[in-house]
């Protein structure tokens, strides 16, 4: 299955569902993750060192990446951004999409959502001027990556047993970020911790939330955690 993460930022996507990522990958999926922006500028970063984290960090998951260029901290709704992204949508055939939760108080996460789930519209149209074959991906999920003081009420939660490491390796490749940054050194602390709670939800080691506006279908009941 060919599977899309889109984040505003490097790094958002990773502490969002790294370990989703990581176990969609070692599963056999196609996994690519989009940066609408570089990140940058940042305290202890700059374009360079940014590019070298995300590649890293991608490294770790397993997986390929690709940054879109907006400007960070300016990231708005428009044409040509939905259309960018669902060109990136119809390039790589993506059957399932995430992307972060909508309500955030980081206005570059706001419009990212809203640029994706418009994109996935874009994305099936004919008689356009984007590149490769119309496609509708299937589902479009929500990611918590948030800067509002908020507790997730997900719809769903995947198990991650087995990928939380990974998934702290993968936000300790943004050293700038997360290592340098005296203040940001527990956000992977954090982030072990909500895992360690949400697998207790469903009795595994560990787990991410996720959001759906769409109704979620089972073929029966032994797909259940």
């Amino acid at each position: 299955m060919n599977i899309l993460v889109v984040g505003a930022h490097p790094d958002d996507q990773e502490l969002g569902m790294g370990g989703t990522i990581a176990r969609l990958a070692a599963d056999g999926h196609r996994v690519h993750l989009l940066d609408m922006t570089n990140g940058e500028p940042t305290p202890h970063g700059t374009p360079e060192i940014r590019a070298r984290e995300a590649a890293r960090a991608a490294e770790i998951l397993g997986v390929t990446r690709e940054c879109l260029g907006l400007p960070n901290r300016e990231v708005v709704h428009s044409v040509e951004a939905r259309h960018a992204v669902a060109g990136v949508i119809r390039r790589h055939a993506v059957e399932v999409v995430f992307t972060a939760y909508p309500i955030d108080a980081h206005p570059d996460h706001v419009a990212t959502t809203r640029i994706v789930e418009d994109a996935r519209f874009d994305s099936k149209l004919t008689k356009t001027d984007l590149p490769g074959e119309p496609i509708y991906p299937k589902w479009l999920f929500h990611y918590w990556c948030t800067h509002l003081r908020i507790v997730p009420d997900p719809s769903f939660l995947i198990d991650t047993t087995g990928f939380a490491e990974r998934k702290r390796k993968a936000i300790l490749a943004y050293e700038s970020q997360f290592v340098l940054p005296e203040r940001n050194r527990r956000v992977p602390d954090w982030i072990d911790s909500a895992g360690v709670f949400f697998g207790s939800r469903i009795g595994t080691a560990s787990a991410e939330p996720f959001f759906s506006r769409e109704p979620l279908g089972l073929a029966g009941l032994s797909g259940l955690t």
